[in-house]
Parts: C-alpha cells; structure tokens; sequence
C-alpha cells in the first residue's frame, strides 16, 4: 500500500471583506476538497470537525477548516450573538472562500464539497 503524503497549511486567505484564519489540508492525490462550514460555537478547532475532517482526508479528500468569523468578531458575537446568524455575511465569505480554492495551486481543479452544520448548514 502506497503511502499518502499530505501538505498542511496554517493559512490566512482573503474571504470577501476579511481575511480569514484557516487549516488547509492536501493529501497527494486528492480526488476533491471539503469546505467545512462551521455553525454557531464551533471552530476549526473542534474536536468533532478535526475527526470529520481527519476521515475524509484518508479517504483522499483534502479539507479546509475555517473560521468563517474574525476573532474580533467572534468575541462581540459571544457577548450579542450579533454575526452568528448573519446567513448573508457567511454567504459571501463561503463563495469568496470556494473561489480562492479555485485559484489555490494545491485544490485548483478539484471539485470542492461543503459539509456545514447548525448555522453553517
């Protein structure tokens, strides 16, 4: 069995009108990548999301695990809960995200998936 080698990127990519804090994982070959989107209190560092995402890797996807919110903004929403339901800012920030995956040389070319829950849904 050959070994499959994967190429994990800490990344801060340009999402609309942000620049967003992301985890890109590529495993050599990828046959397609996972955005996840994540819902309200959750993050790309969830246990739950990394295992998810962990599974699909060795099945030969690669993910990309973003924080679809600033950490500025993440702080005022877990005081107001003001960004966590804003489904047109998360919107635009995912198709901005999916375009970069477009043009990013690692996942230029795969078909890209969304898994998302809760408000990501």
């Amino acid at each position: 069995m050959n070994a499959v080698r994967m190429n994990l990127e800490r990344l801060e990519i340009p999402a609309a009108d942000v620049v967003l804090e992301a985890d890109v994982v590529v495993p050599r070959p990828a046959s397609g990548v996972v955005l996840f989107a994540h819902g309200s209190g959750s993050s790309r560092h969830s246990p739950r999301n990394r295992y998810v995402a962990g599974e699909l890797r060795r099945a030969g996807l690669a993910t990309v695990l973003v924080d679809l919110l600033t950490p500025l903004e993440e702080e005022a929403d877990l005081r107001t809960g003001e960004f966590r339901f804003d489904v047109g800012r998360l919107a635009v920030r995912l198709a901005a995200l999916a375009g970069w995956l477009a043009r990013h040389e690692p996942t230029a070319g795969l078909r890209v998936g969304l898994f998302g829950a809760s408000t990501g849904a």
